[in-house]
């Protein structure tokens, strides 16, 4: 094998530490948050945070916001020198980001922004409806949460994404690149806007390609990462297990299947609030100061739901990969990219039978490298 398509093993030594130490702060990061949701709940700082609201205004809309406001930047707070160790150190120790602290703080602003304004949205939508449904709320959170998630996912492209990276279309040089990708994207049904390259680099030393947007905002987006390190064949197998799982129907279907998940969670919650109106005397439904509980209801959920929701993404993922292959009839190229991938992303290719089962979306890579010398 050349070296292009061997697993260095220093590299996936020093990965599987990395992915030890992250799984470590993720856990650490999931018991703070729920510590702190209980914390809100059992020591009534919900209640007492809802009572200053209304000594200053009755309007529940306005209540809503400075909740949120207060509630969200006290774990912001708190939540922040983790997301400094695990956002900007660990990956600097691992020699797997390129980005100044000036842009780490200027992208964390960025994300708080979209969180303020998306997230404030959304709970102001969310109380509105509780308070006007307050039997069946969770069905009507279920169908806005679907449209927001659909019509968000035709935005990003154009109006989130530019607000992190800067999008060129390729240059002349790869002129025939661009066109081998989009007769692909051709080939497997769906158009697209146009090949577009991002700078990555500016921030991390991994390499990322994805086709990105609904309908209109449809296009192939490269990092520059990828582009520098990669072969052309490499990247046309990328790209075709990307467009895999446009030819399979995933993205409807992992709408549907995410939108009955949410539903569960959703009735979940509407269980858990009838429950917190009669053990912390809220005083319904819709009292904001039951946020505490409803996310730590969802946030149980999510984590108790996890595996099942990667077990089918897993087998979404593998069935990509047989498209991709299958199209391009390039395996050698396959190969060698996932191993690239694994190198250059510092990815462990062979987990531990639990961690693949319980954390990951894709199958382990070393996995993805046999089925095609299979």
């Amino acid at each position: 094998m050349t070296e292009e398509e061997t697993l260095d093993p220093q590299r996936q030594q020093k990965a599987k530490e990395y992915a030890r130490i992250k799984r470590r702060f993720m856990l650490l990061d999931l018991v703070l948050g729920a510590a702190l949701l209980l914390a809100w709940l059992l020591f009534g700082w919900s209640s007492v945070l809802r009572n200053w609201i209304l000594s200053y205004t009755p309007n529940p809309w306005l209540g809503v916001a400075i909740f949120g406001a207060i509630f969200g930047g006290v774990f912001t707070i708190i939540d922040l020198p983790l997301s400094y160790y695990t956002g900007f150190i660990l990956p600097h120790r691992y020699e797997m980001s390129n980005q100044t602290i000036k842009g780490w703080v200027g992208d964390q602003a960025k994300g708080l922004l979209l969180s303020v304004l998306l997230g404030g949205f959304l709970l102001e939508v969310v109380y509105a409806v509780l308070r006007a449904a307050p039997e069946t709320w969770w069905l009507w959170v279920g169908g806005i949460m679907l449209l927001f998630s659909v019509v968000l996912s035709n935005l990003a492209p154009v109006l989130i994404f530019p607000l992190f990276y800067d999008f060129s279309p390729l240059d002349e040089e790869r002129a025939d690149l661009a066109e081998s990708l989009v007769r692909l994207a051709e080939e497997a049904g769906t158009r697209v806007r146009g090949v577009f390259k991002f700078d990555m680099s500016r921030r991390t030393k991994a390499a990322n390609a994805a086709l990105t947007g609904l309908g209109n905002t449809r296009r192939i987006i490269l990092g520059d990462t990828l582009l520098e390190e990669f072969t052309d064949d490499e990247i046309e197998t990328i790209l075709a297990h990307e467009l895999g799982h446009h030819v399979n129907n995933d993205i409807p279907l992992g709408i549907a299947i995410q939108t009955a998940l949410t539903l569960g969670g959703l009735y979940l919650a509407s269980l858990g609030l009838a429950w917190g109106v009669e053990t912390f005397d809220f005083t319904s439904v819709a009292d904001i100061a039951a946020l505490p509980l409803f996310g730590l209801v969802m946030g149980l959920y999510g984590v108790v739901t996890m595996p099942l929701g990667n077990g089918y993404s897993r087998w979404r993922e593998r069935l990509a990969d047989a498209y991709a292959l299958r199209v391009t009839g390039k395996g050698k190229a396959f190969v060698s990219a996932m191993t690239r991938l694994a190198n250059q992303n510092l990815a462990d290719a062979d987990p531990e039978p639990w961690v693949e089962w319980l954390l990951y979306s894709h199958p382990a890579l070393r996995k993805r490298i046999a089925m095609v010398e299979e």
